[in-house]
């Protein structure tokens, strides 16, 4: 570990990423909107990556950058797919409430 070639210790980011983490966590348990709640997934995926490419900084491993390139390729389908729920949904409604969606139950 080269904790030298950071501007910022490690433990920061550490801190930093566990902050964004839970915020994205009380979002998607708190919220009803199903656009905030995928904001607050968005979240918790970017405190992963943060981790990701500040251990690839400080261990010179190019692995979490590949990781961090992975996991946003899959927030964006992610994103897509579930914006592409929520307008189909919510098309004909005047409320946008998860709670009182009961059309993709099985």
């Amino acid at each position: 570990m080269h904790p030298e070639l950071l501007p910022v210790a490690l433990g920061n980011y550490i801190g930093l990423s566990a902050v964004i983490f839970f915020i994205g966590v009380a979002g998607v348990l708190l919220r009803r909107n199903p656009l905030i709640m995928l904001m607050s997934i968005e979240l918790m995926w970017n405190a992963a990556n943060l981790l990701f490419l500040a251990f690839a900084r400080a261990w010179l491993n190019n692995a979490g950058h590949i990781f961090a390139f992975l996991v946003i390729t899959v927030a964006a389908a992610e994103a897509a797919i579930g914006l592409a729920i929520v307008v189909i949904v919510f098309r004909n409604r005047s409320n946008v409430d998860v709670d009182e969606v009961a059309a993709m139950k099985g």
